[in-house]
């Protein structure tokens, strides 16, 4: 059994009020940090993962409740950790050499042998060559790997990560997690531990030893599990997914009691084969609508070009309201020809109340985020969400902007649906309690 290098005991963190109240963030709680493991944080937003990090290294006191390095009081311990952070927090006006022999100067570590230490870990993370380079000069990556790079310098016994790939474009993250288990794997860095918290299920799937999950309201431990997978690890094998589904089940299942983990193997369900989202083409429903009338006007089908000219449409403006169409099962597209569906024909022949509860079949039946957001909501006491669980999801696979946009489109479909409401100032998607009494069929479709 490798020894415990923290362990967290009943902390907890608490603000007091003037009238004698206090705002409770962490809830008493027990935790340890063991040698030779990865350990993923994973929560919402609110839960206090940032706040516990801070405890576990000392940056913040906790309000009641002790840490521990090595069995001794941190506060009385010569502790050593490195934090790597979401922002990449490199100061612009020294270069990369000097951005890493920062803490070693700091340290008051000689010139020399901070010089020859800083060098090799460069080396070791591929920004060989880059020394003279100033942050400005480098892409996202390599100035996140600059960071690694000043954190790993100081060979800290404990490497915290605060969402350190979220900033990054999904490749480049994708190789920087990669490396960074090489590291680790081949012993390259001297670190015994790595405490990562990151909103990413996938991320911590791939490549924790054991996660945690919280829960908020306050900050609590929701779920505390072992990893059993070997590595590398597979996206597509059904143990990974069945990981990543018991994990999205206890985040999103706040007020009920945490499934119990599952046994690894067997064939996924229908619901983890389909964790990767569409790219919602950015189409109104009245666009979908009033191309759909066209198509049928001219016998259920015609040429996409031939009906860009005929409506004066660029067709990268055309090609979005086709795929949305297309995406809802309303049309069919061959070789350049869209063909209107029967439920297509249906939908442009009918009334409006009777297109929306056409185009909410539709949604539910072939859209996997609008089915999860109803699933979120309904699984809610309060029937409400905020809008950043699910930005968190879809950005673990889109840029911010398209993030952005995935959620705004999602929101008009929805809204037009009568799926949910969206209130824009709290930035809350909210189910509306007429749905759950008048279609509780929903919720079987969505299940199934």
């Amino acid at each position: 059994m490798q020894p415990v290098i923290i362990r967290a005991e009943q902390v907890e963190k608490y603000y007091p009020q003037p009238s004698e109240n206090r705002i409770q963030v962490i809830s008493p709680t027990d935790l340890s940090i063991s040698a030779g493991e990865i350990v993923a944080l994973l929560g919402p937003s609110g839960s206090g993962k940032s706040t516990l990090l801070r405890m576990l290294t000392g940056l913040s006191a906790p309000s009641a409740g002790v840490v521990y390095w090595h069995e001794k009081p941190i506060s009385t311990a010569d502790v050593n950790v490195s934090i790597v952070f979401q922002s990449f927090a490199l100061f612009p006006w020294l270069t990369v050499l000097e951005n890493v022999e920062a803490p070693l100067k700091a340290r008051g570590m000689e010139a020399t042998e901070r010089r020859k230490r800083s060098l090799k870990i460069l080396d070791t993370v591929g920004l060989d060559g880059f020394q003279a380079a100033y942050p400005k000069e480098l892409s996202g990556g390599m100035r996140q790997r600059v960071g690694f790079a000043r954190a790993l310098v100081v060979e800290p016994e404990v490497l915290f990560m605060d969402e350190p790939f979220s900033a990054l474009d999904v490749l480049t993250a994708e190789n920087l997690r990669s490396e960074l288990l090489e590291l680790w794997q081949k012993k390259t860095i001297p670190t015994k531990a790595i405490f990562l918290v990151t909103h990413n299920i996938e991320e911590a799937v791939l490549l924790a030893d054991r996660i945690i999950v919280l829960g908020r309201n306050p900050g609590h431990v929701r779920t505390d599990f072992k990893v059993s997978l070997s590595h590398p690890r597979d996206r597509k094998t059904a143990a990974f997914t069945q990981l990543v589904d018991y994990i999205y089940k206890v985040l999103t299942q706040p007020e009920t009691k945490p499934p119990a983990l599952p046994r690894l193997g067997g064939k996924p369900s229908r619901n983890q084969r389909q964790m990767h989202y569409q790219m919602l083409p950015h189409a109104r429903p009245g666009g979908i609508a009033g191309l759909l009338e066209l198509v049928l006007d001219h016998e259920g089908k015609d040429d996409i070009y031939r009906l860009a000219d005929d409506l004066a449409f660029e067709i990268d403006d055309l090609l979005p309201i086709v795929d949305a169409a297309q995406l809802l099962g309303f049309l069919t597209v061959t070789e350049g020809d869209a063909a209107i569906t029967p439920t297509g024909a249906e939908y442009a022949n009918s009334e409006i109340l009777r297109q929306k509860e056409l185009f909410r079949t539709a949604a539910l039946e072939n859209v996997l985020l609008l089915r999860q957001i109803v699933r979120a909501l309904e699984a809610k006491s309060d029937r409400s969400v905020p809008e950043e669980f699910f930005h968190d999801m879809l950005d673990e696979q889109f840029s911010e902007d398209e993030t952005i946009l995935q959620l705004e489109t999602a929101i008009n479909w929805g809204r037009y649906a009568e799926l949910f409401d969206f209130d824009v100032s709290r930035r809350r998607f909210i189910l509306h309690e007429k749905l759950n009494e008048s279609e509780p069929e929903s919720s079987a479709e969505i299940d199934a």
